[in-house]
């Protein structure tokens, strides 16, 4: 569900929004593989990223997903550290399609 370069999409990208979605998804499903895991919002911009990658709109992208995926409540920040809700866990053993 997760992908290296969760910002890579090349000359066949769409939308800004859709753009949004798929590193959202990339970050939902890296962190819920990560589980038990933990780490911090830039822990996990690394590991997606890669050291070698420091655009900041890769690293923005990422922020940015947390973000989203906090306020839609499917992630939680608990000190610092990003942790997947249990409706997320929950969501992510069903298979849908």
């Amino acid at each position: 569900m997760s992908c290296c370069q969760p910002t890579d999409c090349g000359p066949a990208c769409g939308s800004p929004a859709a753009e949004d979605a798929k590193v959202q998804s990339g970050v939902l499903g890296f962190v819920i593989e990560a589980h038990p895991d933990h780490m911090t919002p830039g822990e996990l911009s690394l590991a997606m990223n890669g050291q070698r990658d420091q655009e900041f709109s890769h690293h923005d992208a990422v922020e940015r997903a947390i973000r989203e995926l906090v306020g839609a409540g499917l992630l939680h920040l608990a000190g610092g550290l990003i942790v997947p809700t249990r409706a997320a866990l929950y969501c992510s053993t069903l298979e849908i399609g």
